[in-house]
């Protein structure tokens, strides 16, 4: 998915190609004004018809080196469902404490539309409708809304961005939710940077050229020449996010730029950026934020002795330490892999961040004789990581890892409710990156045995008014128990919890109710209802009656819904769902129509459903189970996924008939 785009600016070929030309500024054609829809993609409610960007690094006043980007794009408005495209947010960056950020400049824009007449009209950006919104000490956003949007409009803006921090290097998004007829972008490098480049996507280039600029740098008798690079793609899809997938971002086309050395115009030093994971290692065990808490031993050991006293193997030790942190610390809701408090003040303080929490419980149990270290990685919503490069900012999020034997275990004690062993799904994100004190990191898999797991069984009989009297039983297991236990936990109470779920569940009523191991999370959830179920539909014709024995969570509509999907299924992990139906006729009743045997499974192993169905003296048994088997699945199978769902819809949409003898 990511191909290494090497940049040697001290070797660059001239190619003999021209370079890339923005186009011009303030005009629409006929046809741009005419187009009813994009013919490449009829259901787009816009589509970009011109999109041009440039960055380059130059001198600018004072003999300040400046990253300069531009933008530029012209957008075709089809109707209201887009509208959103004409809101525009600029975000500017600060990394210091002080409100110097990036500046912005030469903001522009229009829209063009027809009025009454047919004649095409356009409106301008007014500059006091443009203004900032400081979001937090690093970040501010230029905030501004083209006016005179309508059905068919056509608007354009533009803006540059004038930046102190060439070490971030403008990326460049080809693809977005809305397709795009051209998108192209010019970078100028001067020779003093040598930057990685990495292509990101399933799209290839339409357009790669390069050149030299001679002379094109100067600063105090020093001067270079540049490398100039354009990037362009044409006919660009929109990107249409799916059921069961990651961050969209680790999909989108785009281009991304990586700073590896620099030599400084200024005094003519060579310095590196990009670090080697030695460098990386040793950032991360010097910073006081990181390291510094994985060894503040003795500060912890007078707390755990007493917590592993009589405790004699390693498994009872770590569990008993692990349930202590998730019920001594509340999560304060900050991510990062950093410290924020330390320990000392999370302790204190029984509230922590992340890194606060689960970088104190490593240390809690290498203090307690264990092996433990800390395992970094990205989050889902947040991306995947850079295994090319290390760059240490794509993690967000840190957990424990003890080594038991030959056992893993995973831990992470922000939630009270996760038991010993299990990540949150928002964790498991491919690769983490393992790290100690005194060992090289590396990278582990995230592809946990974890599975999520759910047994209903519903035994009911027919009563003389047509409903269904009986009990429900489920027992929820793995991830699955989880998930019930944050649902229960969300109310006041479980008389409250039973209560919505009341009104959820149409023309069922519970009358009673019970559930167990609430708080016992090594165990299964077991949750026992006594129910009165109307879901009979007579028959005037022979005094028939109508069943539908797909009782709960039945699949009514595909969750995947792309003719190709170009990335992979990403469930997090395998699962299973069964449900069993014991029902009981009364005797002047049989079952005329019975469901069908159904038996489908997803190739190489990937998964199956099955539904049997067994007749007996005045009652039936039928049984159905959805069982997948990994937790991802390649884009090469998702045609077979979503056949899958398919052919389990269809199986569902059959009913039962029971006839009056």
């Amino acid at each position: 998915m990511k191909k290494p785009l090497l940049i040697f600016f001290f070797l660059i070929f001239i190619s003999g190609l021209s370079s890339a030309q923005d186009f011009p500024y303030g005009a629409t054609s006929t046809q741009e004004m005419n187009m009813k829809n994009y013919a490449k993609d009829t259901s787009a409610h816009a589509v970009v018809l011109q999109e041009f960007g440039k960055s380059r690094i130059a001198v600018v006043s004072d003999d300040n080196i400046k990253l300069i980007y531009e933008y530029h794009v012209k957008i075709k408005i089809f109707d209201s469902k887009a509208f959103d495209k004409g809101t525009i947010q600029i975000p500017v960056y600060n990394n210091s404490d002080n409100d110097s950020y990036e500046s912005v400049s030469d903001i522009a824009g229009v829209t063009y539309y027809k009025d009454d007449n047919g004649f095409t009209q356009k409106v301008e950006l007014e500059d006091k409708k443009i203004y900032p919104v400081k979001e937090n000490k690093h970040w501010a956003n230029y905030k501004f809304a083209l006016p005179g949007l309508r059905n068919g409009c056509v608007i354009e803006y533009k803006y540059k961005i004038e930046s102190p921090y060439f070490e971030n290097f403008h990326s460049w998004h080809f693809q977005d939710d809305i397709p795009k007829v051209y998108s192209e972008y010019e970078v100028h490098i001067p020779a003093f940077w040598n930057y990685n480049a990495s292509l990101k996507g399933f799209l290839k280039l339409s357009k790669n050229k390069s050149e030299l600029e001679s002379k094109c740098f100067e600063l105090r008798g020093s001067s270079s020449d540049c490398s100039l690079i354009s990037y362009g793609m044409a006919d660009i899809p929109a990107f249409i996010e799916d059921e069961y997938m990651t961050s969209p971002k680790n999909f989108l086309s785009a281009i991304n730029f990586e700073l590896v050395e620099y030599t400084s115009p200024y005094d003519g030093v060579k310095r590196r950026v990009t670090k080697e994971w030695k460098d990386i290692d040793y950032r991360l065990k010097t910073e006081p934020e990181f390291g510094g808490q994985l060894k503040r031993k003795g500060l912890l050991k007078d707390k755990i002795t007493p917590i592993i006293a009589g405790k004699n193997d390693e498994l009872t030790k770590a569990k008993a330490i692990y349930q202590y942190w998730q019920k001594w610390f509340k999560w304060n809701l900050y991510t990062g892999i950093w410290s924020v408090d330390g320990v000392g003040k999370a302790l204190d303080t029984h509230s922590g961040s992340v890194a606060d929490i689960n970088l104190s419980l490593v240390t809690a149990l290498n203090v307690a004789g264990l092996n433990a270290e800390a395992v970094l990685l990205s989050t889902r919503e947040n991306g995947a990581l850079n295994t090319l490069y290390p760059v240490i900012g794509d993690f967000n999020y840190v957990v424990a890892k003890v080594n038991i034997g030959d056992q893993v275990y995973m831990l992470d004690a922000t939630d009270p409710l996760l038991p010993f062993g299990m990540l949150p799904f928002k964790c498991l994100n491919d690769k983490g990156r393992v790290f100690s004190l005194d060992k090289p990191s590396y990278f582990m898999d995230l592809s946990l045995p974890q599975r999520e797991k759910s047994n209903y069984m519903l035994d009911v009989t027919l009563q003389d008014d047509g409903k269904l009297k009986g009990t429900l039983t489920n027992y929820s297991t793995g991830y699955e128990a989880y998930k019930r236990r944050s649902a229960i936990k969300k109310f006041n109470s479980v008389d409250e919890y039973v209560e919505n779920l009341n009104g959820k569940l149409s023309r069922w009523k519970i009358l009673k109710s019970e559930i167990r191991n609430l708080d016992s999370l090594d165990m299964p959830v077991s949750e026992l209802y006594e129910v009165e179920i109307d879901v009979y539909k007579k028959m005037e014709e022979n005094n028939k009656l109508t069943f539908s024995p797909y009782y709960l969570n039945k699949i009514i509509t595909n969750p995947l819904k792309l003719n190709e999907r170009s990335y992979p299924v990403d469930m997090g992990m395998a699962s299973e769902d069964r449900y069993v139906i014991t029902l009981h006729l009364p005797t002047q009743y049989t079952v005329e129509t019975p469901p069908q045997t159904t038996s489908i499974s997803i190739p190489n192993g990937g998964g199956r459903y099955m539904a049997s169905y067994e007749p007996g003296d005045n009652s039936f048994s039928f049984l159905y189970v959805t069982q997948f088997s990994k937790s991802v699945y390649s884009a090469e199978e998702y045609p077979y996924l979503k056949e899958f769902f398919n052919k389990i819809i269809q199986s569902q949409k059959t009913e039962m008939v029971f006839r009056k003898k």
